[in-house]
């Protein structure tokens, strides 16, 4: 068995070139699809962010629907009305301020700042019943400087005090 090296077989060889010609026609088809299901898949998603972020909606009202939830509003009242969706319920005269940062509200219940419990709320507008005798509905939350403080979720003004 020899193993030589003819040059003028070896040549013989490489006669099939390396370059060739692209088919253009199939290249320019595949971009023209990757686009479209490019512009498809961001319109969905512009459609359904629309959709979930319920843009539309009791805009401009004042009782609606808040998640499933009736919502009233009115001069001795505000908030979600089913007072049974909440654990945390206690009455006192609202005054505005907080303590260490937590809180925008406080009731006060009974002798002194130990008993008062701090209020916040982001679904109720607790500045329009200072001053007067409320009932109040909400989630206990944890504080670091209120002994007590609560996120309301609904408040009423009680009658006859």
């Amino acid at each position: 068995m020899e193993s030589t090296l003819d040059p003028i077989a070896s040549a013989s060889l490489i006669q099939t070139p390396v370059i060739h010609q692209i088919d253009d026609t199939s290249s320019t088809k595949k971009n023209i699809m990757l686009g479209l299901i490019s512009v498809v898949v961001v319109l969905a998603g512009i459609g359904t962010g629309y959709l979930l972020s319920g843009t539309g909606k009791n805009a401009g009202t004042s009782t609606g629907n808040t998640s499933g939830k009736s919502v009233v509003a009115t001069e001795n009242e505000a908030g979600i009305k089913d007072e049974s969706k909440f654990s945390t319920t206690t009455d006192g005269v609202l005054e505005e301020g907080g303590i260490g940062g937590e809180g925008t509200y406080h009731l006060v219940r009974g002798n002194g700042p130990s008993q008062y419990a701090y209020l916040t709320s982001s679904v109720v507008d607790l500045g329009v019943f200072v001053g007067k005798k409320v009932q109040i509905w909400g989630e206990t939350v944890s504080g670091k400087k209120a002994g007590w403080l609560i996120d309301v979720s609904k408040i009423k003004v009680m009658e006859g005090e």
